[in-house]
């Protein structure tokens, strides 16, 4: 049976037309079940009905004429339920519709079961049989195995707008949902690219002439460092944002030892150039991609990138002079940092990426470039979608192809309201942030790369509330030295002078990982991560923050703070090495320089639950508290939030998320310990207020939510927040906390800063 199962859901969703996929569906289960009938009827949400598509046992000409209302018959009935009904004698039921159009009066036996994928019916699957009796059990689990199977295969279908034939209704929006990639939102023609040069086509090839390969080799690799630098040149003509750092990192991957002496030995074996890029590029990523890891995932997808470019060079060939709308979205199997470059300064609107995730360089730069982008948006063939009218959402990270005027006109209004929205709130950036009621509140900035920290001034940040640490480590082929560490630490609190920098020690494992430092996990969220692998490994954490603390000297704005901390003993081990540190500094450096010596302030980052049943125990060992509100959702609400089948619960507006975080916030202000929090919640304006309602003074957030953040503060009184913060925390779910934050918005005059998730 279950060989019969796969062979069925294989050949329906490899089948390139759908009306004989289905009748040979249908002939297939009834052939499997001995049965005398089978039929498929798919469910048209537009009209409320399920369409007959085809049957083995009924009548031909029925196929895409026979409706059947939601709630009309027996297989409306099945739709209704959401279940599998087994009925010996249908014509008993008061349900059965008498439809001699179908010649269906003969069967007596049915057994329907829904199809359903992420909750939503798509169909429904059928067997009949003219003898009266009850289909056995075994004949039940076959049918419901098989639709449960079928459902992604169907939900493929829907997504290309394949089951809307036969009627009106294929003129409907369809919409497209992904994971957030940039916020924002763009209207305009979608342009499907691919890349010039795509390394998977190669054939791997021999040639005896090696000196003229190793010549072309070195001559793309000179090439490609120029169009990268070229690529860079255009971007910080836009932003300053340390983003841009990817393309030095492909500089720094060309010009290493490790990468360009693989392929030249390739070469000297006797393969042409293409072929050794193509088997170097295919092994790095070929163990990239077994990791399961979704930033080293995301590693390969750069590797690729960076192989397609030399691979353009090495071939000569130039970008094509194309035909592009005034202004578009661009759309590809895998858009990549280079193809952004390329297309930027042409009219590029926003980015929709079949593949990739919120922690690809893609995400990162569009985010830098403020243009909107959706990653990892499933069942789409693409082919389909060339110069279509679409409107990207960055917001509720959905795609609407085919929009109506009516939905068009919806989001010219807010793309309207937000280009007027930026140049009022660019007025405030270096105004205080104080609410209408004198309530203060500190805006730091996120950070992770080493440039850049021009551009956060530029938009008033008052400090870095973030730096991640691992970025740095990640753009390397080995483990920095403490005096690699210490010059760069020392760039970025030079940055900041009088102004609090508070660095995250080494944060790997989880989504982040480092390549010449793997690790495999079946679960690497719940695994290996953190504060966990530093504690393992002191010579690791010892060298960081000797390195944090030397660069600090003179300066005095330090603050270190531990990632992935579950347990009191941990912060235990993690002072006591931060003080052999401080000891071993102290009686090394020179009397002036111990002199200047100070010990940094230590704090916790609050992301795994279990730690904030022990706040007070902590209070008492650390400096002060920051939230990363990110993790704590994942880790509270038990979801991936890259996982796009479940990425639609991840809500930090979920009312277990904000309690949590009040109750920390009640907890800090008990204890009078500071208190700050980091993540995509204090990005938005309304969780900003609702956070400083709470009682977070310092809100760490990106360069870009700074200013609109600060704008909102300007224009609330602090007891109005408070007010409303009381009826949010008792609100049973995220929609309701959501509708509330909104009516509340536009109530204050507001509403252009608050985005309805849909």
């Amino acid at each position: 049976m279950l060989t019969t199962l796969r062979r069925i859901v294989l050949e329906f969703s490899q089948a390139a037309e759908l009306d004989p996929a289905l009748l040979r569906l249908v002939v297939q289960v009834k052939k499997a079940l001995s049965s005398q009938c089978c039929s498929v009827y798919f469910a048209d949400h537009n009209k409320q009905h399920f369409l007959l598509m085809a049957s083995d046992g009924l009548a031909e000409d029925a196929f895409g004429r026979t409706s059947i209302g939601f709630t009309e018959g027996l297989v409306g009935l099945v739709g209704q339920r959401e279940e599998p009904i087994n009925i010996a004698n249908a014509q008993q039921h008061p349900d059965f519709i008498h439809a001699p159009e179908v010649e269906e009066d003969k069967y007596k036996a049915f057994l329907g079961t829904p199809i359903i994928h992420q909750r939503k019916v798509l169909g429904v699957l059928t067997v009949q049989q003219e003898q009266a009796r009850s289909f056995t059990e075994n004949e039940e689990a076959f049918l419901v195995t098989l639709s449960v199977q079928l459902a992604a295969a169907m939900a493929s279908l829907e997504a290309q707008g394949l089951m809307r034939l036969y009627g009106s209704s294929q003129s409907a929006i369809k919409t497209h949902k992904g994971i957030g990639g940039a916020p924002g939102v763009a209207i305009g023609e979608m342009v499907v690219v691919h890349p010039m040069a795509d390394l998977a086509t190669i054939a791997v090839a021999k040639e005896q002439n090696t000196h003229q390969q190793l010549s072309r080799f070195n001559e793309a690799v000179q090439s490609t460092l120029v169009d990268f630098t070229v690529m860079g040149g255009k971007l910080k003509s836009i932003t300053s944002d340390s983003s841009l750092d990817i393309f030095e990192v492909y500089k720094q991957l060309l010009e290493s030892d490790s990468f360009k002496t693989e392929v030249l030995h390739k070469i000297q074996q006797g393969w042409n150039a293409e072929s050794a890029l193509k088997l170097i590029v295919d092994g790095y990523v070929i163990q990239f991609e077994a990791l399961d890891d979704d930033y080293i995932r995301e590693r390969a997808s750069d590797i690729k990138d960076l192989g397609n470019r030399l691979l353009e060079n090495l071939q000569n060939l130039k970008v094509q002079e194309q035909k592009l709308p005034e202004k578009f979205v661009l759309v590809a199997e895998e858009v990549t940092a280079s193809m952004i470059a390329d297309y930027q300064h042409q009219g590029l609107l926003g980015i929709v990426s079949l593949n990739g995730s919120n922690n690809s360089h893609t995400a990162i730069l569009a985010k830098a470039l403020n243009i909107p982008a959706i990653m990892g948006v499933e069942y789409v063939f693409i082919r389909r979608f060339h110069r279509k009218e679409v409107i990207l959402d960055g917001y509720s990270c959905q795609l609407h192809v085919a929009p109506s005027e009516a939905l068009v006109n919806e989001y010219q209004h807010i793309l309207l309201a937000e280009t007027e929205l930026q140049a009022q709130v660019n007025k405030v950036a270096h105004l205080p942030t104080l609410t209408l009621d004198g309530h203060n509140v500190k805006l730091l900035v996120n950070s992770g790369l080493s440039s850049g920290f021009e551009f956060s001034h530029n938009v008033g940040a008052e400090g870095v509330g973030l730096y991640r640490t691992e970025i740095p480590f990640m753009n390397r082929s080995c483990f920095p030295s403490e005096l690699e560490q210490t010059a760069l630490y020392r760039q970025v609190l030079e940055s900041f002078p009088n102004q609090p920098v508070t660095m995250r020690t080494l944060d790997v494992g989880g989504d982040k990982s480092l390549p010449y430092f793997p690790i495999t996990e079946a679960n690497p969220f719940l695994g290996w991560r953190g504060i966990r692998i530093t504690l393992d490994h002191p010579e690791i954490f010892l060298v960081q923050i000797r390195a944090m603390i030397k660069a600090n000297i003179g300066l005095d704005n330090l603050a270190i703070m531990l990632p992935m901390i579950s347990s009191i003993s941990e912060v235990d081990d993690a002072i006591r090495l931060i003080n052999q540190a401080y000891f071993e500094l102290s009686t090394e450096l020179s009397i002036t320089e111990t002199n200047k010596l100070v010990k940094p302030k230590v704090g916790v980052m609050v992301e795994v639950p279990s730690i904030i049943f022990q706040l007070e125990d902590l209070a008492d060992k650390v400096d002060f508290f920051s939230v990363g509100s990110n993790d704590l959702t994942q880790y509270l609400l038990a979801v991936d939030r890259n996982n796009t089948r479940v990425a639609n619960l991840y809500d930090f507006y979920h009312p277990s998320v904000l309690r949590a975080l009040n109750y920390i916030a009640q907890k800090s202000t008990t204890r009078n310990m500071p208190l700050s929090i980091c993540g995509e919640l204090a990005n938005e304006p309304t969780g900003a207020l609702l956070l400083m309602a709470m009682g977070y003074k310092n809100l760490s957030m990106s360069a870009h939510s700074l200013a609109k953040v600060k704008w909102v503060i300007r224009h609330v009184e602090f007891s109005v927040i408070e007010d409303i913060l009381t009826k949010v925390l008792t609100l049973t779910n995220a929609s309701k906390v959501h509708r509330y934050m909104h009516q509340q918005l536009v109530q204050l005059g507001l509403e252009d800063f608050v985005h309805v998730r849909h």
